[in-house]
């Protein structure tokens, strides 16, 4: 992957992990729903500890359910729900192993184009528009991979200066910015309700 820019206030032995490996970053994102952006990304990392190894797409597909979830559950847990996303993990790993061989890289290595890529993303279980635009804009912003049309494909969150997400997150301010932003959006999705 091209240099890595996003930075997360993490261990930095999770960002590098993020950076070099495609599967840590790919699930990182599946990770990322309903809790904040840091444990979900930091949390391949903590996997990988566990597991003594940095597993691969094949492995985790094929892995004892039960027990996934138990290395899932553990305090502290990889995620607020364990089990439906130690489920959710193997899931992906499974269309990892049919349909790109095992590597989370060739997701995106070949797409012609940037809406091949978000409807390839959103393929993924658990991945709708919404968090295959994130992804696919955190793929181009942070990590060099930019098939033509990819902005306009990841919508609001491809703009450029935009702090809308994880995708924009480059240091302290930047992640300040993105959370008043999702608070901000919150706000107003409560309000409309109201």
């Amino acid at each position: 992957m091209a240099v890595m820019t996003l930075s997360l206030p993490i261990d930095p032995a999770a960002n590098e992990l993020l950076h070099r490996n495609a599967l840590a970053l790919l699930l990182g994102m599946v990770l990322d729903q309903q809790v904040p952006m840091e444990k979900a990304f930091a949390s391949p990392y903590v996997l990988a500890q566990r597991l003594g190894h940095e597993p691969d797409a094949r492995e985790l597909a094929e892995h004892d359910p039960d027990e996934l979830v138990a290395i899932f559950a553990r305090p502290p847990a990889l995620h607020r729900f364990p089990k439906a996303m130690a489920a959710r993990v193997q899931e992906v790993c499974r269309v990892l192993v049919q349909r790109y061989d095992g590597d989370a890289a060739r997701l995106w290595a070949d797409a012609a184009d940037g809406p091949q890529l978000l409807g390839r993303i959103a393929d993924l279980p658990g991945f709708g528009r919404q968090k295959a635009q994130i992804f696919l804009a955190l793929l181009g912003k942070r990590f060099g991979v930019t098939p033509a049309g990819w902005r306009e494909a990841a919508g609001g969150y491809g703009e450029p200066g935009a702090y809308r997400s994880v995708a924009d997150v480059t240091d302290p301010e930047s992640l300040r910015r993105v959370r008043e932003y999702k608070q901000r959006m919150k706000a107003e999705a409560k309000a409309a309700k109201g």
